[in-house]
């Protein structure tokens, strides 16, 4: 009996048992890849091949190097998993360790997307420059360059036909050259100086190379060039590459994966043996027919067919409603229905193309005591207040990083303004020093005695804490800020937008509380890695709420019932994707993502109008409906769309509702609802037919809810007192008016409404 094997399927033996030299594994959807790579891993180490910290294991989230990593101890019980970690945190690693060599400080502070857009705006004011298009453009082009991997003179050339780009270059010439006073490093700039150090320095490329004799990449199809080349440097010695991927979950081409990396990498390494892992484990057979319905529609693929042995399932249901918060309600009544059957709020996952959908469904879920969290919007450590305490750790850490000073300088208010931060830059650049630094030196500035007493009390207030660090955890280092700096009366108002800023100051201590427990030798930049690099998928937890999600932001996740909304052209596929072509896989890769995110029940829904975009527009259903349309039982209608179609061309999304003109061979489907009807639903010949052309099939009678009456007075745990106004539907629904509130209308049967007698 072999403990290590026994768990695996023939597929999923045969790549785990072939160790050397160049493998792809081609693993689809639920197929077991992480068992795949972590018993890889454990069969190397059981076979005496190489010891754990001469193997080199890359995911793309947190999330999943932690969950190798708990596999591995459980196999293994115990070993030094360091090298387990994303790229990002392997390249703060070789960077830390090695990046002098280069000319990069061990202690550099990492700039996440706010920090990047507020050095490039301090540059294009340094420049002075004032159209904020130009502004705009900058950041697109900055961004873009540094995931090209091109400096500016480079990127310049490649695209010097785009407008403005000499201003751009000059832009991102000043955006670098205060990177480096900052001692700082963007995301991308990870990825390019690993990069450049391993080219430009053969002892570090070679001892690196040397150490790693097995290298392992996860979801190798969203790497980049830049990533995929650090990747053929660290196993160019031994050459014991191992890649698994899905080329039909490539998703990030926006952000510069390459899917060529995955259907190229056999010319890359002629000798590689590919695997398939076809078999799934997650969903029904009725979710995998409709997977496997929409991804054999694209082109750039190497093709594989999901199939289980689980039990065929019900049905993926298709859904229509009038208008979004209709959408929303249908999903709310699924949800209800679920709980009282025994499911808990955290089997249900609403995933969208776009966070703006998320609006109407928070509406719905808070009428009705629906708990949910929001993904892949705003996160925790976006909002400002933890911003701030996070810039006096970066500072504290790195006192070059004059980001980081000049947004806490005034945080809480000292009385320093503009016009002092701007003679201190001024000195600083001219001494070539810091923020902090010109703070330290305030005595020889050209500033009032009283300007120059607040930047000694600040530069004081700095160097306790530095200081400080020294000497104590992270964990009393925060509260150490939060104390000396008094930053709670940069929040406390009386108000209840600054009652929750203190309520997240004391949820981040908590969260570093809970990092220290588990990291107790962590260091300052140890913790700081940890929460720059932190995604959206790292921060859910097993919490009993319902999941409201992009679809990007819950990729290798899955939910035993999920919702995919919004399925309308223009919205999903998106409206910059082209008819068809590249951009359009992409976005039927995201289509099939979504639907493999499922266990048990899918369903699939959209408004015939929608609000988006300051607009009320009609929309057409999404064409992966028609793809999909055999599986879901949907019947193809003759469609119409406006003259005015909000992006214009035969599928554009968001057509105003005006005229009608026939559109040959633009479909329109029945309402695939439990209260479908067979009969053929007519199309409207003009615009006062409007609502028997998209909303005429017929529902069974309401039976009579006589809960509640006009007059009575009720309590929901949100909206607090208020009295009913109108009751209709045969009582199915009640209009109430709350204290302060207003007039909210609620489904009887679902709202969460207390009788007060």
């Amino acid at each position: 009996m072999d403990e290590l094997l026994d768990n695996l399927n023939a597929e999923q033996i045969k790549p785990v048992e072939d160790t050397e030299g160049a493998v792809l594994v081609l693993a689809g959807a639920g197929s077991g890849k992480t068992r795949v790579l972590t018993s890889r891993i454990a069969y190397i180490l059981r076979e005496g091949k190489a010891t754990l910290s001469q193997i080199l294991a890359i995911t793309f989230t947190n999330k999943a190097a932690n969950e190798m990593k708990e596999r591995l101890a459980n196999i293994l019980g115990g070993g030094d998993s360091k090298w387990i970690c994303t790229i990002h945190s392997m390249c703060v690693k070789i960077l830390r360790e090695y990046g002098d060599k280069t000319g990069i400080k061990s202690n550099f502070s990492i700039y996440t997307e706010v920090e990047r857009n507020n050095v490039i705006k301090k540059a294009f004011k340094e420049l002075d420059f004032a159209d904020d298009g130009l502004l705009k453009s900058a950041k697109y082009h900055v961004g873009n360059a540094k995931m090209l991997g091109l400096d500016p003179d480079q990127y310049g050339r490649m695209f010097q036909h785009e407008r403005g780009m000499e201003n751009i270059v000059l832009i991102y010439e000043k955006y670098n050259r205060h990177l480096k006073e900052n001692n700082a490093l963007d995301f991308d700039d990870l990825l390019i100086q690993t990069l450049r150090l391993l080219r430009q320095d053969a002892e570090t490329r070679e001892y690196l190379a040397d150490k790693f004799r097995y290298v392992l990449v996860d979801e190798f199809q969203d790497t980049n060039a830049v990533q995929y080349n650090i990747i053929k440097l660290l196993s160019s010695k031994h050459k014991n590459i191992f890649v698994v991927g899905d080329d039909d979950q490539s998703i990030y081409g926006w952000r510069g994966a390459e899917i060529e990396n995955i259907l190229k990498f056999d010319k890359d390494f002629p000798e590689a043996k590919i695997y398939k892992l076809e078999r799934n484990y997650r969903s029904t057979k009725s979710i995998l027919r409709l997977a496997n319905a929409i991804i054999k529609n694209n082109v750039s693929r190497r093709g594989k067919v999901l199939w289980t042995e689980a039990e065929e399932g019900e049905k993926p249901q298709y859904y229509q409603a009038d208008e979004e918060s209709g959408e929303a309600l249908f999903t709310a009544q699924k949800i209800a229905e679920g709980v009282r059957a025994g499911r808990r709020y955290s089997h249900f996952a609403v995933l969208m193309r776009i966070n703006a959908l998320t609006r109407s469904y928070e509406q719905e879920f808070t009428k009705y005591g629906i708990p949910y969290k929001v993904f892949g919007g705003f996160r925790f450590f976006e909002r400002k207040e933890i911003k701030d305490i996070l810039a006096y750790l970066r500072l504290i850490s790195n006192p070059f990083d004059s980001e980081a000073a000049e947004r806490i300088i005034n945080v809480p208010k000292r009385g320093i303004g503009n016009k002092t931060i701007e003679v201190m830059y001024s000195y600083a650049q001219s001494n070539g020093l810091s923020l902090y630094d010109a703070a330290v030196d305030s005595a020889f500035l050209p500033l009032s005695a009283s300007a120059k007493e607040k930047l000694k009390d600040f530069a004081n207030l700095i160097k306790g804490l530095i200081l400080s660090s020294l000497q104590t955890n992270v964990a009393q280092l925060v509260r150490d800020v939060i104390n000396t700096a008094d930053l709670r009366s940069a929040y406390y108002d009386g108000t209840d937008e600054g009652d929750g800023k203190l309520a997240n100051l004391d949820e981040f201590i908590a969260s570093v509380d809970d990092y220290v427990r588990l990291n107790p030798e962590a260091t300052l930049n140890d913790y700081l890695n940890q929460i720059t690099l932190a995604s959206d998928a790292d921060d859910m937890d097993d919490g009993n709420y319902v999941t409201l999600a992009t679809i990007h932001a819950v990729k290798g996740l899955e939910f035993p019932v999920v919702f995919i909304c919004g399925l309308e052209d223009g919205i999903m596929p998106s409206s910059r994707a082209e008819a068809d072509g590249r951009d359009l896989e992409e976005e039927r890769r995201l289509m099939y993502v979504a639907i493999t995110r499922a266990r048990e029940r899918l369903y699939l829904t959209r408004s015939k109008s929608r609000y988006l975009y300051g607009h009320r527009n009609i929309s057409n259903p999404s064409r992966f409906i028609l793809e999909m349309a055999a599986e879901l039982g949907v019947t193809e209608k003759p469609a119409y769309r406006s003259a005015g179609s909000r992006y214009g061309g035969e599928y554009g999304y968001g057509q105003r509702y005006s005229g009608y003109e026939r559109s040959a061979g633009r479909p329109l489907y029945s309402d695939g609802s439990i209260y479908q009807s067979d009969e053929p639903v007519q199309p409207a010949k003009s615009t006062s037919s409007f609502k028997a052309f998209w909303g005429g099939q017929k529902k069974p009678e309401d039976k009579q809810n006589a809960k509640y009456s006009v007059g009575m007075k009720v309590r929901h745990p949100k909206f607090g007192l208020g009295m009913v106004i109108a009751v209709k539907n045969n009582g199915n629904t009640v209009n109430v008016a709350f204290d302060g509130q207003g007039i909210k209308e609620l489904s009887a049967s679902l709202a969460p409404l207390e009788i007060v007698k």
